[in-house]
């Protein structure tokens, strides 16, 4: 994951579009390099987050960072995640960098995040829109019980019912983590997704050389977005000691 600097219009932006988006190149060749698998961009510096629609220059400034990382790193899988709830904006930055797959919050069912509530699962919205902009080469990995959120709202539907879902609402991949940023997703839940569905799990937070590994034996991939920067903080610069380590412990090295 390369988080891209503050955005404008967000509280913290400083940078231009231009230098937002030299950063996030230099980020993605340092992770080419290192032998990341594929990469995908993110605003997690805009916090706090809106939900969406978002403005029009949250969309211009990620489809010129997402090009730059395209050009980066050309052979590799990009992906899209707009904070938060950007759905449609993600799948329309993606059809313009030649992505691959973007990652959507609120897929399936309703809950209440550190941003309010998320009342409506954007499943039908989204997959009618990707029709209609003909993108449907590009993935949608649908995060499950999604972390910084309460499920208060769905405390009665278990896990493997949230997979299920999403699956059954056309899905190509889930996403499980654990309660919050950096946060390992609780084995079992992975083992739960991976005997719900036949999709590809995901995991998305937590992961580093500990358990990378032992992640791999049930999930197709994993979102590393903190563990290489510097200290493990998903804010701070990667470390490219960290991004070797992992790597190497990734491959049994």
């Amino acid at each position: 994951m390369i988080h891209l600097r503050a955005l404008p219009g967000s509280p913290s932006s400083t940078l231009s579009v231009d230098r937002i988006a030299q950063h996030a190149a230099d980020e993605a060749r340092l992770l080419a390099e290192a032998g990341f698998d594929a990469l995908m961009i993110e605003n997690m510096h805009d916090r706090p987050y809106i939900n969406a629609p978002h403005a029009p220059e949250v969309v211009a400034a990620m489809t010129a960072a997402g090009l730059a990382v395209r050009a980066a790193a050309p052979h590799l899988p990009l992906g899209v995640q707009v904070l938060s709830l950007g759905a449609r904006e993600a799948l329309a930055v993606a059809q313009a960098v030649g992505g691959s797959f973007v990652r959507v919050e609120n897929f399936v069912f309703a809950h209440v995040a550190d941003e309010g509530l998320m009342p409506t699962a954007v499943a039908g919205d989204l997959l009618r829109y990707r029709r209609a902009i003909n993108a449907q080469g590009i993935a949608v990995l649908a995060d499950v019980q999604k972390k910084h959120a309460s499920h208060a709202l769905s405390a009665d539907v278990g896990l493997a019912q949230w997979a299920q879902g999403a699956a059954f609402f056309g899905a190509d991949g889930v996403i499980v983590t654990g309660r919050s940023t950096g946060d390992p997703a609780g084995m079992h839940d992975v083992i739960t997704c991976a005997g719900a569905t036949a999709l590809p799990v995901v995991v998305g937070s937590g992961v580093d050389p500990t358990n990378v590994r032992e992640y791999f034996e049930h999930a197709a991939a994993v979102i590393v977005g903190s563990w290489y920067k510097r200290g493990g903080v998903w804010s701070e610069d990667p470390d490219p000691a960290r991004c070797r380590a992992l790597i190497a412990a990734a491959r049994g090295g």
